[in-house]
């Protein structure tokens, strides 16, 4: 341990071991790129093809066979990436030791939706998709698709991809900086390291698992939820039939299951309610036509 520059743990106080772990990340491990330049030349026209390839595969969704074998396809890139050492991977407990005393960027690519909800304190948003708004007929028509295939559970909207993406990160970060790249759960995130390294970036660190893996005191939060909980919505979130809050009812007990459990009353509430409803107003419609 010493021969590679760390002291030894065992004799560290709580506080001095936070110190030196975020000394170690934020300068030898995110120095290393720097020190060992990889031998890769950017192929740029490679580039805008798979930037091509990203912004179909976001606004198409009438071949699902072959969105599979891209994403089959991106994800063997992008491990490619990690395995060859060209974008270095973080625990969020280490973007945070990197962020707070080595002062290190975070770039925030996720879109609008979950930014809003909760965010590092002193990142750079900037979507690399983002909430489409559009309401022209192949807008209309993926929304629809994506409200019957699951939106309406979980809440995801429909996306596209943002044409200023790179535009924009260039703008403001230069090249040789390094760079944390953080998305809600780690995939949107390593699409944005695979278009920054062949846009020119070297020295990018992926956040693992993204923020919805990241606990309370790994870094510092802003907005109305925690961070777990930014990536959720829809019916699921409202009765509360998430993952992460099965979890948080696991560690606040009955009160919280309470709030849910009464949500799932209501609802069989209202629907029985509008089928009563329903069943009068037939009724009714019928008397009218017999008189």
């Amino acid at each position: 341990m010493e021969a590679l520059g760390i002291p030894n743990l065992n004799t560290l106080s709580s506080s001095n071991l936070r110190q030196c772990r975020a000394r170690f990340i934020g300068k030898h491990c995110l120095e290393s790129s720097a020190s060992s330049p990889l031998k890769f030349k950017p192929n740029f026209t490679e580039s805008r093809r798979r930037c091509s390839r990203t912004r179909m595969s976001a606004v198409e969704d009438d071949d699902p066979a072959r969105q599979m074998k891209e994403m089959a396809e991106a994800r063997k890139r992008w491990e490619a990436l990690l395995r060859e050492g060209k974008v270095k991977a973080l625990s969020p407990r280490e973007a945070g030791y990197a962020i707070q005393l080595s002062n290190k960027p975070l770039l925030d690519v996720r879109p609008s939706a979950e930014h809003q909800k909760a965010w590092v304190k002193g990142s750079e948003w900037i979507p690399i998709f983002e909430v489409d708004n559009s309401f022209d007929p192949g807008t209309i028509s993926r929304k629809i698709t994506n409200f019957m295939m699951g939106g309406w559970w979980s809440g995801v909207p429909t996306l596209s991809y943002n044409s200023q993406f790179l535009p924009k990160v260039e703008e403001k970060f230069p090249k040789d900086i390094d760079l944390i790249v953080a998305c809600q759960k780690g995939l949107r995130s390593l699409a944005a390291c695979e278009q920054l390294y062949n846009a020119g970036y070297k020295n990018l660190f992926w956040v693992q698992g993204g923020l919805e893996a990241a606990e309370e005191e790994d870094l510092e939060r802003e907005g109305p939820v925690p961070f777990k909980f930014a990536g959720i919505g829809g019916v699921s979130e409202f009765l509360g039939w998430t993952d992460q809050q099965r979890v948080a009812a696991a560690k606040e007990g009955w009160q919280y299951r309470l709030v849910f459990s009464a949500r799932l009353i209501g609802l069989f509430i209202l629907a029985d309610a509008l089928f009563i409803g329903a069943q009068q107003g037939a009724r009714y419609l019928q008397e009218l036509r017999s008189h």
